[in-house]
């Protein structure tokens, strides 16, 4: 992780200032959607998807649901750099209580509980006091991919865009409960953001981490996406950064964190986002009886075509170009390997420039393909030897989907 400065630079607090300025009433509105959509072919449907760019902060994006919003990023972005593009970074938001509108001067995040003294900080205290550091990390919804789930499951239908990668800059949470001072005992620490629920006594979103987790030097507050402060759909003006975990964890417009002496069971923890325990596997039979369930952690690791798409034609015995996106989930890229005959033999991929352990990782290769149908596959291995499945695995959430993906051409 780098090392910034700790001085408060003045443009950037004036570009921060006038990103939060920005409101999202529009987001709540109807959406104006922009002419046209996407084919997101999904087992049971929908064949296609609105595309729309109503959003503030937002290009063209796929809409998977108004309010929350739930927006994906078309997957041809994907294949234009490592890093998303902020305005087409998907967004995640599970209450419909967003925020239209935050003060960047004013909005605090308040450290509590089990520590010798409460403290609270403005984003103006967190850049002037403590040490900036920059991480490159992939942000993942924990139901990326859930729409080709089968049987199909409830919650957002997901293709495998709800992800992006981006550059953080912030500062270390441990510096942050250092300057609160964790008492012994403590176990977990617990975070809250600015989702809000609309029906009565719904639960607030609260999601924890072990301390020592949480003091890991790694996990940090992020005001800054790829050289930008954070839009307002994305965590404005600062949002917890949790690398090589799934997104749940990354708290949006944090306010609360708790230092708690005993095991977090609010309902964000647990019966919500568990999986089977039997991590990497997260897998079940539908209906199954009987299987432990504990709160979803670590990201295993996946690897996707980014310029081919599905039933697409290439000129038979000519050099056709791959190229794709890998990352490794909790740990960092080791291999990515090509398969142009639908698994029986492999061979490997070119790895582009390594930006660390948490980052996309983009390859390339090249196949021949004599005259006829061909099914493409690309894997990735992490630098664990974690490598993904042949086979997809099923859960009730539609969690942690990181089967080998496979693409059919025709060759021409």
């Amino acid at each position: 992780m780098g090392t910034g400065n700790k001085v408060f630079d003045s443009a950037s607090r004036r570009d921060i200032l006038r990103a939060g300025a920005l409101g999202v009433g529009s987001v709540l509105a109807p959406a104006a959607f922009a002419a046209g959509s996407i084919r997101l072919p999904l087992p049971g449907g929908p064949d296609e998807r609105r595309l729309t760019t109503d959003f503030p902060g937002k290009g063209e994006m796929v809409l998977q649901r108004t309010r929350p919003p739930l927006l994906e990023t078309p997957f041809s972005v994907y294949d234009k750099a490592v890093f998303t593009p902020v305005d087409q970074f998907y967004v995640r938001w599970h209450w419909a209580g967003v925020p239209t509108s935050v003060d960047a001067a004013t909005h605090t995040v308040t450290v509590s509980g089990h520590v010798n003294n409460q403290v609270r900080f403005t984003l103006a205290e967190l850049m002037n006091g403590f040490q900036h550091v920059e991480l490159a990390a992939v942000n993942q919804c924990s139901g990326n991919s859930r729409g080709f789930f089968e049987p199909r499951v409830p919650g957002g239908e997901w293709g495998n865009g709800a992800m992006g990668n981006a550059r953080w800059v912030g500062v270390r949470l441990r510096d942050v409960l250092d300057a609160a001072g964790v008492k012994a005992g403590a176990v977990q620490v617990q975070f809250e953001g600015a989702d809000r629920p609309v029906v009565p006594n719904a639960p607030n979103l609260k999601k924890s981490l072990s301390v020592d987790h949480a003091r890991d030097g790694e996990v940090m507050i992020a005001w800054q996406m790829n050289g930008q402060s954070l839009p307002l759909l994305n965590g404005f003006p600062f949002r917890l950064v949790v690398p090589g975990w799934y997104a749940t964890y990354w708290t949006k417009t944090l306010q609360h964190i708790r230092v708690l002496d005993h095991e977090d069971t609010n309902f964000w923890m647990h019966p919500a986002y568990t999986i089977p325990d039997n991590w990497p596997h997260a897998n079940m039979s539908p209906g199954e009886k009987g299987v432990k369930f504990v709160p979803i952690n670590r990201m295993v690791p996946r690897s996707f075509f980014t310029n081919m798409a599905g039933a697409g034609t290439v000129r038979a015995g000519h050099a056709v170009e791959l190229r794709g996106i890998a990352f490794g989930g909790d740990a960092g890229v080791r291999t990515v390997q090509v398969s142009s005959d639908g698994g029986r033999n492999w061979r490997p991929a070119q790895l582009g420039h390594d930006y660390g352990r948490y980052s996309f990782r983009q390859w390339k290769a090249q196949v021949q393909l004599p005259r006829g149908e061909h099914t493409l596959m690309v894997r990735c291995t992490n630098t664990d030897g974690l490598k993904q499945p042949m086979k997809p695995n099923w859960n009730p959430g539609g969690f942690m989907r990181n089967v080998v993906e496979s693409v059919t051409v025709t060759a021409a």
